[in-house]
């Protein structure tokens, strides 16, 4: 039998994008069984909806805003058929022709791999480092200090692996924009932690996937746009704040022996200084 995958895109004021994201999976791969759009109750959500139905995608209202890994929750909560795959992306997304099945094909070549992500370009064409490894507290903290400032600098170069884009590639993470997780997987290692309302919920995965003895694999044949953090760009300190949170929440799990208790107060001092200063 042929593997079927199941796409998940969690919206919030999406409806601008949703029909470009909908359209391009017509293309995208056979291997596509069922598309489920879940909306974390937007004001547009009705529109979503029409968008959705007209589309032959399934409608799921998440009762709330749910965050990111809330919503593909809200989604799966529904889910009663069997899928050998889970496709979990962004709505301002548009994928080139066959990604999915080429993810697909990487997935079932590398039985070893958890999950695989397609190479993302952005609006103006260029290759977005979305592949990457696992953030130390030293690479964490100096490419949040420096990322924006200096991009080059040798922490955010270590950070992205920005000059492998030309090849298949095991990484630490991959972007939760776009990545094809194994069912078998997903449930092994429970799913993305709810604890992340937005953002680090993909490089947890990562790395709890990593753990469980799985690989996340880069997969640069299939390709896809990535438009922009369209609903974000309307709430940036809240977005902003929900990122330093999150990334607190990483960190601090990562190094939770007593012994970094000192540590750990100064990261959380420093991302609340940071906070600060790029949202005042």
């Amino acid at each position: 039998m042929s593997p079927r995958v199941l796409v998940v895109t969690v919206t919030y004021a999406s409806s601008e994008v949703l029909p470009a994201f909908l359209a391009s999976l017509t293309g995208a791969g056979a291997s596509i069984a069922e598309t489920v759009v879940v909306e974390n109750s937007s004001p547009d959500a009705a529109v979503t909806r029409e968008l959705a139905l007209a589309a032959g995608a399934r409608f799921v209202d998440a009762g709330g805003n749910r965050g990111y890994g809330g919503g593909v929750a809200a989604a799966l909560a529904t889910i009663e058929d069997e899928y050998d795959y889970l496709l979990v992306v962004n709505p301002d997304v548009v994928f080139a022709e066959g990604a999915v099945d080429l993810l697909v094909r990487a997935a079932e070549e590398m039985p070893g791999g958890g999950s695989f992500g397609p190479r993302i370009l952005t609006a103006e064409g260029d290759v977005y480092p979305s592949a990457r490894r696992l953030p130390s507290l030293r690479t964490g903290i100096a490419h949040g200090l420096f990322g924006r400032v200096w991009p080059s600098n040798p922490w955010s170069v270590a950070y992205r692996a920005e000059g492998q884009t030309d090849r298949r590639r095991a990484a630490g993470w991959l972007s939760g924009a776009c990545v094809l997780i194994r069912t078998t997987a997903w449930r092994e290692v429970g799913g993305f932690d709810l604890g992340y309302f937005m953002y680090f919920e993909d490089v947890d995965l990562g790395d709890r996937l990593g753990r469980a003895g799985w690989r996340n694999i880069y997969v640069p044949d299939a390709v896809i746009t990535h438009t922009g953090a369209h609903s974000a760009s309307r709430e940036v300190k809240r977005m902003e704040r929900a990122h330093h949170d999150s990334a607190y929440r990483y960190l601090s799990r990562r190094y939770s022996a007593w012994y970094f208790a000192p540590l750990r107060l100064a990261l959380r001092l420093g991302l609340w200084g940071r906070l600060w200063w790029i949202s005042r």
